[in-house]
């Protein structure tokens, strides 16, 4: 442990300097940016880099090994923004805790003589990037996967808490456009029915249970106030309850006499804590780093690709609390500018190496 703990923290610096270039840069290219400076990091450091790992373009798989035989320990890496946002969920911090623990194992490895294999992958949570990259077979070797994430919460703290399963949706109505003060009666309209879908699904959520989560957005293309919309699209994300959504969805349909099609995206899995590799870290930052902990047992409200990781094999995936201010929880500008700081910094490498526990 001595060895891990000094391994990281001679590490520091580069892994701020690693933070702060991921979350400064442009959000339009801040993931091609991401995949292209942690890939040469890791080459420098004696890592075997596959870019574009399995055909993704923002994925890649750094790999390193010592010795014959000996297990394969896996660790994920996120590193992509939010669009309009930036790096609202921290994944700058993700990033380079990923990166920590490959360097840190393979120190240890080195002194020890410790024979095995080390997979770093750098995958891209939006659109399900892990879901895919389980299909093509990017986890099929690995003993275990780890990683950990940044949330608000109680100073110095960290859970093992489970997440939430979602499907995403997305729905399109097609109608007819025209004049929409000449001669609205030809019209058939397209925002109409996603308006009326939206409150269908609003008026929904009172009978939902309060650990089902519903929410969504509406998107046009070409609206003019004096057009009557011939398409709207939505997009949704739902813990369940998809029977009754899509109940909501073509009742809007055929109250405006609009078409509808819906498209089901990548089903994200709820998250399976392993509950030997959840007490071994709950153990280590408790009694080696003072970091207060949450029950096992709980669950929150958010949702991530890598709970399908966690039906794959034996992972973890804790979250740690990063401070910021009232309502600058994840996915918001105040978690962004709360994700850069040298405190979340620090957390971050608390965490880190208690994985490696």
């Amino acid at each position: 442990m001595e060895t891990i703990d000094k391994g990281i923290s001679s590490l520091d610096a580069n892994l701020r300097d690693l933070s702060l270039k991921i979350h400064g840069t442009k959000i339009s290219d801040s993931v091609l940016y991401a995949h292209d400076t942690l890939t040469a990091f890791m080459h420098l450091h004696g890592f075997k880099i596959t870019p574009h790992y399995t055909g993704l373009q923002t994925a890649w798989k750094a790999e390193w090994s010592f010795g014959k035989g000996g297990r394969t320990l896996g660790i994920n890496s996120e590193m992509d923004a939010l669009p309009g946002i930036g790096h609202g969920c921290g994944h700058n911090l993700i990033a380079i805790s990923g990166v920590g623990v490959a360097l840190a194992v393979k120190a240890a490895m080195e002194m020890y003589k410790i024979s095995g294999k080390i997979v770093l992958l750098g995958t891209p949570e939006g659109g399900g990037g892990k879901v895919l990259l389980i299909k093509n077979g990017a986890y099929k070797d690995m003993d275990l996967c780890i990683m950990c994430h940044p949330a608000p919460g109680p100073k110095h703290s960290v859970s093992t808490m489970k997440s939430l399963a979602i499907q995403p949706l997305v729905v399109e109505y097609f109608g007819h456009s025209a004049h929409a003060a000449a001669f609205p009666w030809e019209g058939q309209n397209a925002l109409d029915a996603a308006v009326l879908a939206y409150t269908n699904i609003s008026v929904l959520r009172q009978q939902m249970k309060p650990d089902c989560r519903v929410h969504g957005i509406i998107e046009g293309r070409s609206w003019e106030p004096n057009i009557i919309p011939d398409y709207a699209k939505m997009k949704w994300i739902m813990t369940e309850l998809l029977k009754r959504v899509r109940a909501c969805i073509e009742a809007a349909a055929l109250a405006t006499s609009c078409r509808s099609e819906v498209a089901l995206g990548v089903a994200e899995y709820d998250l399976r804590q392993n509950p030997v590799l959840s007490l071994e870290f709950i153990g280590t930052v408790s009694e080696r780093y003072g970091m207060s902990s949450s029950s096992a047992d709980g669950s929150n409200s958010a949702s991530t690709d890598f709970g399908n990781v966690t039906y794959e094999l034996p992972a973890i995936h804790p979250s740690f609390a990063i401070p910021t201010v009232p309502n600058g929880g994840n996915h918001t500008i105040e978690f962004a500018k709360a994700a850069r700081t040298p405190e979340a910094h620090a957390e971050t490498l608390l965490v880190t190496k208690a994985l490696l526990w």
